[in-house]
């Protein structure tokens, strides 16, 4: 059970590193002041908007019978039956608080972003670093996931 505990771990890590950055971005921002304004954003979003979980019924499913009967009447299957739909919980206000916070950020002066990871040639070559300072972006730029949960942004070519 450990193994296989361990080996999703890495798999979600592998796959962190495949995924684009997705952050907010301010030219020449610090990093530090990044992740002190993207909290307070969303601190802010939560007071203003906050979680509302609504449980609600899901309707049932009918499965179609599959009954038949030969020429002289006699029947086998079933006539059909629902099954249960259960039940879900949601938030109704993710969608407005998201949009709260992407406002915040705006306020500051960030605007949403995506960078794509380095290619594996990229990111071997380059000399492993942190970004603390968020620099220009090209249509070059891609990022270097670091396994301290920090990332390097680089500018390719």
């Amino acid at each position: 059970m450990k193994q296989h505990t361990f080996s999703l771990i890495l798999c979600g890590a592998a796959l962190l590193a495949c995924a684009p950055l997705e952050t907010y971005y301010k030219p020449g921002a610090s990093v530090t002041d990044l992740n002190r304004d993207t909290t307070a954003c969303e601190v802010a979003a939560l007071r203003d908007v906050p979680v509302s979980f609504q449980i609600r019924r899901k309707p049932p499913v009918f499965v179609p019978g599959n009954r038949s009967c030969d020429a002289e009447g006699n029947c086998t299957g079933h006539h059909g039956y629902y099954i249960d739909g259960g039940v879900e919980s949601y938030d109704p206000n993710v969608a407005l608080r998201g949009r709260v916070e992407l406002q915040c950020m705006a306020d500051k002066g960030y605007v949403p972003v995506s960078i794509p990871p380095c290619p594996d040639r990229i990111a071997k070559a380059t000399p492993a670093a942190a970004t603390t300072r968020l620099p220009a972006l090209t249509e070059n730029s891609c990022v270097i996931r670091n396994k301290s949960g920090s990332f390097q942004i680089v500018n390719k070519g």
